[in-house]
């Protein structure tokens, strides 16, 4: 795991998480905004990863929880400065949006996710660190972790592998 930047907003939300990680991809484009970058990767998302956001809300459904769609659930028509705190985008709502960072949420009654997409100036182009914070709230919490952490660890990088040309 790569280290979560303290200046990100994110960083203020680690205290009691349950799971954390945070993976790296870089953009070239110093015009857009974390929102913007954010829209991108989730209208690119690979398929595959929707197909298994589909088998997710299949199977939690037994166990009473909330369909949360998939990542590529977005408005093709907005921009990122038109998003604003508790808007839906994709499977997430809107915590933070500010030009540097967007923090998107999740909450159910067995957990509560936080996603962070903070762009860091580094030379002519930004370094992305995409941070996910979990605070369990109990048992069914800890259970869908078993399964959902290995395979956050593997549609992350993954999307992020395209972050290049999707910002393109």
């Amino acid at each position: 795991m790569n280290s979560i930047p303290e200046d990100a907003d994110i960083s203020k939300m680690l205290e009691g998480a349950y799971f954390k990680d945070c993976f790296i991809g870089y953009i070239d484009d110093p015009n857009q905004t974390a929102m913007d970058v954010w829209l991108d990767l989730m209208k690119k998302t690979p398929q595959w990863v929707n197909a298994l956001m589909s088998l997710r809300n299949l199977m939690v459904s037994f166990v009473g929880l909330k369909n949360l769609g998939t990542f590529g659930n977005v408005v093709l028509a907005k921009h990122g400065d038109d998003y604003l705190e508790g808007d839906r985008v994709g499977i997430f709502s809107v915590y933070l949006n500010k030009k540097y960072e967007v923090i998107l949420e999740d909450k159910d009654k067995h957990l509560d996710v936080k996603v962070s997409l903070y762009l860091e100036p580094e030379g002519s182009r930004f370094k992305v660190h995409l941070t996910t914070v979990v605070h369990v709230k109990n048992r069914l919490g800890k259970f869908y972790m078993l399964f959902v952490a290995p395979m956050h660890k593997l549609i992350v990088p993954s999307s992020l592998s395209h972050l290049e040309k999707a910002t393109r």
